[in-house]
């Protein structure tokens, strides 16, 4: 229900007292009502108007309608001013406050209450009426609106609405500040407050406070405030805050106005209420009761309701932003999409982007209108062939495979890259439309051409029973691809890649398989030989290639192999490495880099006794036959076993001159440890040139003292020292020399004490001791 109450200046109202008061009420007002009207009770004429106006000038002075709430309630306030009181003083006013539930106001605007019948003409007293229907006056109906906006309007009366309903729409949205409708005839401020308000949601209009007319527009609290010219010319000084807007001269232009604006403006010009009613169903403002506190959406709110209704009308061109405005709209909890906009919006499915076919899908399956559902999963399948956005988020496809099929062909030869080939056939295969493999190799081709270093992550990305195709295309394209653009192409993760994935494929294609299979053999060493054996098979048919496998193998093998390795490649081609030079230096490089302590070991010798057999005659059967010889040196258990095996190694002429050499002075160093005797007959059996080399190795072995002859050593060293004078004691008994060792132990054996040792050492072995006399008395003493 409503309550009215009449207030005004009498001689004696229902307290019994004179001036303004409540003169007339609805019985059982609720409390506090009266209480929470009073502030809104006033009018001040305009400054312009008669000061003692008689009757005809009284029907000049504006009528203010106000609307706001109080205590929750709606507040409709309809003041007149009356001239003179009781006592004859002028600045009397009549004010008619209507106090309603909001079940009154239900699908009506408050502006339609200007000229309403339930207006009383005079204040009353006594008792007044309940109000069961506030019926709206006929002057404001939206086809009179209508038809004096393009008749009798303002000037550019569309754009200045246009200009308007956003400048409302902000205030609403912002939930504080005014507009300000500049006019000297009230008439035309109550008309564009209607127009604003069949203008928003019906939502929307109900918080959309107004008066039609006060003296004081920047003191007001409403969002549209009417006032005369000379009213404002008194104030806008002090109110440059407030858009003020001269309703005679208009705003002008609708340029930079929102969609939503711009769509209001267009139903007003031709006349279609239908899209405006459509327009209120989609733009709420808020999800709250106009009651309950705002919640504004804002503007974006408004453009993506107009955007959904251009979608459902196909009306022109909608922009990114819009469509993005539109599917936030959707997607706002709570948000109530009418039924037939399933039904409208079907057709303009097909030129939706991302975001809005995306919003569409899910609450289109969420209001059960599956066929709209159906249409936008196609469309955000189409939109994820060439949009990576699209891709994980791309809803199943079941009904709408089929359509895709041209599409997908095409996305695959638009494809830029690898990538995105990959990309398009996760697309068509998570939709369910069938993938043409051909065309996806010949694309991957196409595209390998130019460069596949993104293969690997395009593999990780591809389907897996695409992979296969991918792979053969990459393959077909590197083969074509100029050499350089293919060595480029050719990084180390797409040589794994095609090594592990795509080996039977490359034997189809040396000038992709050469590089791949030297990048693998050249990082993973375990590889090597099967790698080699690919090599050989691949290019082992032609001469010219026999020279590019040489360059190969010796890319593959540049870091020399182990011994166990090495004896491994032997093992695995045999004599055929004879025909490739790179492998057939290979044991010899193994040999020099194993380093003397390991040239004895099982595996050395494994590959020493293998190579002869393989590679016979050459430097790497010499480098063998070197290292067996020092074997022989380091393991006899005989002298002659040892000197045969040292004079081997002495004249190993075809071998390597550091291997030998540095397995000489091993084995030479190994033998030093033996016994004297021993020593001796080692150097005895072998020719001068070598007794005089192992001769010159052992005194080198020598503390530093000792090989100078100098006195003062001890433990070991005399020992060492001791041991080689005995050798050469020995073989002076057996009638041989060697003349360096012997001026050494000369000279060692001369000093004193070193005499005084030897002598004590030499006891009970008197042909030493002689051999001994001999050697310190020179050739004449013997």
């Amino acid at each position: 229900m409503a309550w009215q109450l009449h207030y005004t200046s009498a001689r004696r109202g229902p307290t019994g007292r004179a001036g303004f008061q409540f003169v007339a009420e609805t019985p059982g007002l609720p409390d506090g009502v009266r209480a929470a009207v009073t502030p809104y009770l006033s009018y001040r004429p305009p400054p312009d108007a008669p000061l003692s106006p008689d009757d005809a000038e009284l029907a000049g002075f504006p009528v203010s309608l106000l609307y706001d709430r109080v205590d929750g309630r709606p507040l409709l306030l309809r003041c007149r001013y009356l001239g003179r009181d009781y006592s004859g003083r002028y600045g009397n006013f009549f004010a008619h406050a209507v106090v309603a539930d909001d079940d009154e106001l239900e699908g009506l605007r408050p502006a339609e209450l200007w000229h309403a019948p339930l207006w009383a003409p005079l204040p009353g007293d006594g008792d007044l009426g309940e109000l069961d229907d506030l019926a709206p006056g006929a002057a404001l109906d939206p086809e009179s609106l209508a038809a004096w906006l393009a008749g009798s309007g303002p000037p550019d009366a569309y754009g200045t609405l246009a200009r308007l309903v956003d400048a409302v729409a902000g205030v609403l949205g912002r939930g504080h500040g005014r507009i300000v409708l500049v006019a000297a005839d009230v008439e035309l401020i109550a008309r564009w407050i209607a127009v604003v308000s069949y203008s928003l949601p019906v939502a929307a209009a109900a918080r959309l406070s107004f008066v039609t007319y006060t003296a004081d527009p920047d003191g007001a609290a409403q969002r549209l405030v009417g006032t005369t010219p000379d009213v404002w010319n008194a104030v806008r000084h002090h109110a440059s805050h407030a858009l003020a807007v001269d309703l005679r001269a208009g705003l002008g232009g609708g340029d930079g106005t929102s969609r939503f604006a711009r769509t209001v403006a267009a139903c007003w010009h031709d006349a279609d209420f239908a899209a405006l009613d459509a327009l209120g169903e989609l733009a709420p403002l808020d999800g709250a009761a106009p009651s309950g506190p705002a919640k504004p959406s804002g503007p974006s709110a408004l453009d993506g309701a107009a955007t959904l209704l251009a979608l459902c009308r196909r009306d022109g061109p909608v922009t990114a932003a819009e469509e993005g405005a539109a599917a936030a709209l959707l997607s706002r909890p709570g948000a109530a999409v009418p039924e037939w906009v399933w039904r409208d919006l079907a057709p303009g499915v097909a030129s939706m982007g991302l975001e809005l076919a995306l919003a569409v899908h899910e609450r289109a399956l969420a209001s059960g209108a599956t066929g709209v559902a159906r249409e936008c999963a196609a469309r955000i399948a189409v939109l994820a062939l060439s949009d990576p956005a699209a891709r994980d988020r791309m809803p199943e496809l079941p009904e709408r495979a089929g359509e895709l099929e041209p599409r997908v062909a095409q996305a695959l030869a638009d494809a830029p890259d690898l990538a995105e080939v990959a990309a398009v056939a996760a697309v068509a295969v998570r939709a369910g439309t069938r993938l043409d493999l051909d065309e996806l190799a010949t694309a991957a081709a196409r595209r390998a051409r130019l460069g596949a270093a993104g293969l690997p992550a395009a593999h990780r990305a591809c389907p897996a029973e695409a992979r296969a195709a991918l792979l053969d295309g990459a393959v077909r394209g590197l083969a074509e691809a100029a050499a350089r653009d293919r060595a480029a192409a050719l990084t180390p993760g797409t040589c794994d890649l095609l090594y592990e994935h795509a080996a039977e494929r490359l034997r189809a294609v040396p000038e992709v398989a050469v590089p791949v299979l030297v990048s693998i053999g050249r990082r993973y060493r375990p590889r090597r030989i099967a790698v080699t054996g690919e090599l050989l098979r691949l290019t082992g048919a032609s001469t010219a290639r026999d020279a590019d496998a040489g360059a190969a193998l010796a890319e593959v093998w540049a870091a020399a192999p182990s011994a166990a390795e090495c004896a491994d490649l032997l093992d695995a081609f045999g004599t055929d490495l004879a025909d490739v030079p790179a492998l057939a230096a290979l044991p010899s490089r193994t040999f020099e880099t194993l380093g003397h302590d390991a040239l004895a070991d099982a595996q050395s010798l494994r590959l020493a006794a293998r190579v002869p057999a393989v590679l016979p005659g050459g430097r790497a059967a010499a480098d063998a036959a070197a290292v067996r010889a020092y074997a022989d040196a380091i393991t006899a258990s005989r002298p002659d076993e040892a000197a045969r095996a040292m004079d081997a190694l002495a004249g190993a002429r075809r071998a390597s001159a550091r291997l030998t050499g540095e397995a000489f002075e091993a084995a030479a160093r190994r033998l030093c440890r033996r016994p004297p005797a021993f020593r001796a007959a080692l150097l005895g059996a072998v020719p001068p040139p070598v007794r005089a080399r192992i001769a010159g190795c052992w005194t080198a072995e020598l503390p530093a003292r000792a090989r100078a002859g100098r006195a003062q050593l001890r433990g070991a060293g005399v020992e060492r020292r001791n041991d080689l004078i005995e050798i050469v004691l020995r073989l002076r008994a057996r009638g041989i020399t060697e003349p360096d060792l012997e001026a050494w132990a000369r000279g060692a054996a001369g000093r004193w004490l070193a005499g005084r040792q030897l002598d004590a050492r030499l006891a009970g072995r008197p042909e030493l001791r002689a051999a001994l006399r001999d050697l310190l008395a020179g050739d004449e003493g013997r």
